[in-house]
């Protein structure tokens, strides 16, 4: 049956419209993500990944998968990214070119991401060789297929996985909560320190004002003898 379907299969000599729609949309995708990961600017590079995040949606659609692409777009379109852009708002990053963001380590990252997409396109090519995804037919990737295949099959790992969101839910709230206090320390120390410097300013400005005070009648004593002396 498989040979079958293979043999049926026009092949990748003749390419259909939503094959070659598919592959245009994924080099789109590509680059988007070759920009977010090269850009010094933190703004420009998660505007580049909600290209890429949204190429990979298109790229669900297109497999008739709409539910995986509308959560896709919802959760990482719409959710993430949107996070992301406020922690970059509520931690002052600076919005043109920052030279900090590159590490120096371009070349180390760049053999990491292609061994990776390598072991990657070797896993799903070696696990769907001889697959075929029936375009014409009915949805495969509905919301009721989708939920019959998880809650079926991958119960144990989803659940595990909401398990792990909710640790690291959790412990971000953590860290967060010691990063305030730590903050609020420092502001607390800083304001004590600020209240001293004024403070011995003041006292400062205060003896230096009492001293002017008792040097003024020294000044005026002084030219009234001058001029006795002189008479």
């Amino acid at each position: 049956m498989t040979l079958a379907a293979t043999a049926a299969h026009p092949g990748f000599l003749s390419p259909t419209g939503v094959e070659i729609a598919f592959l245009l949309v994924g080099l789109t995708t590509l680059g988007a993500a070759l920009i977010t990961v090269t850009t010094k600017q933190l703004v420009h590079a998660a505007l580049w990944l909600v290209v890429a995040l949204g190429g990979i949606a298109v790229e669900y659609l297109l497999l008739t998968a709409e539910f995986i692409a509308w959560v896709q777009v919802l959760i990482y379109v719409g959710s993430i990214v949107v996070l992301l852009l406020f922690g970059l708002m509520l931690t002052r990053a600076p919005i043109g070119r920052s030279p900090d963001a590159d590490s120096g380590n371009r070349w180390v990252a760049l053999g990491a991401s292609v061994a990776a997409a390598g072991a990657l396109v070797w896993v799903v090519v070696d696990a769907f060789r001889t697959t075929w995804i029936d375009l014409d037919g009915p949805a495969q990737g509905s919301t009721k297929a989708s939920g019959e295949f998880l809650f079926r099959h991958w119960v144990l790992p989803f659940e595990a996985l909401s398990v792990l969101l909710l640790a690291a839910l959790v412990g971000a709230i953590v860290l967060s909560r010691k990063a305030r206090q730590g903050k609020q320390a420092r502001q607390d120390k800083q304001a004590r320190q600020d209240k001293q410097a004024r403070q011995g300013k003041q006292a400062r400005q205060d003896q230096q004002a009492r001293r002017d005070q008792q040097s003024r009648p020294l000044q005026q004593v002084r030219p009234a003898t001058d001029r006795e002396d002189q008479s």
